[in-house]
């Protein structure tokens, strides 16, 4: 079965940025270098439907989230700076702390009603910065996508002008959440069509989650089947039935 396409947005080739666009700092790029370098040794890892990156706009991606690995997998063939929404408890120790702010992270409380994070959050989206949510709240243990949480129809309809969904797919066998280390494998990532805000805002946010939620698990399914993995079974199987092909065309 053919791959989908996997070149990038072709007003981002060559790092290309229309004017008043956020750039990446030479750290940033440097960081995301040593990246390519240590997944291309360790992992071999596809990425499909880059085009979908809007050249210009505050940008939501809402990923689903299988390993530790995830943000860097996430970002990895973007063009355009990520943000990082990420749990409190990584900025505890404070030389990794420094790091992961230089590359755009902030934190979130999780299992609460964090305000002040769901405040820079949109802050950065209303400034035409990209962001990444891992929008199930935590790490999968079976490769489900499951239930996405509702804060996120508020960033989706409120503060970026493009919402994207995104699918990881075997990073779950690569660093599964009760393994201390990770190891070699094969890892997917795949974006779907970007959602306008004048789409997203006028859906109640239970209906917009749903439709993003049923996107991701179509976009999983259509990866899965072309990589002769087996399927993932859902509530309602008919969901992960085509939709993907049609968009991969």
């Amino acid at each position: 079965m053919k791959a989908p396409p996997s070149y990038p947005n072709p007003l981002l080739r060559g790092w290309r940025l229309q004017p008043g666009v956020q750039r990446p700092s030479l750290w940033y790029r440097a960081m995301r270098r040593v990246a390519h370098v240590v997944f291309s040794a360790v992992w071999q890892v596809r990425v499909f439907d880059r085009r979908f990156e809007p050249a210009s706009g505050g940008v939501l991606y809402i990923c689903n989230h299988q390993s530790f690995l995830d943000p860097i997998l996430m970002s990895l063939g973007l063009r355009r700076p990520m943000s990082y929404m990420a749990r409190d408890s990584l900025f505890r120790f404070a030389p990794f702390r420094a790091v992961i702010r230089s590359l755009n992270a902030f934190p979130v409380k999780r299992n609460s009603a964090d305000t002040g994070a769901l405040k820079e959050a949109m802050r950065r989206l209303k400034a035409g910065g990209q962001l990444v949510v891992f929008a199930e709240g935590t790490r999968t243990v079976d490769g489900r996508i499951g239930p996405l949480l509702p804060g996120v129809a508020l960033l989706a309809q409120r503060a970026a002008e493009w919402t994207v969904p995104v699918v990881i797919d075997g990073a779950l066998e690569c660093w599964p959440r009760w393994n201390k280390l990770p190891r070699p494998g094969s890892i997917v990532v795949r974006y779907a069509s970007p959602i306008p805000r004048s789409q997203a805002e006028p859906l109640p946010a239970a209906e917009l989650l749903s439709g993003i939620r049923r996107t991701m698990i179509e976009l999983q399914s259509d990866m899965r089947r072309r990589l002769r993995k087996p399927a993932l079974e859902y509530d309602a199987p008919s969901v992960a039935a085509g939709g993907a092909d049609r968009r991969a065309r």
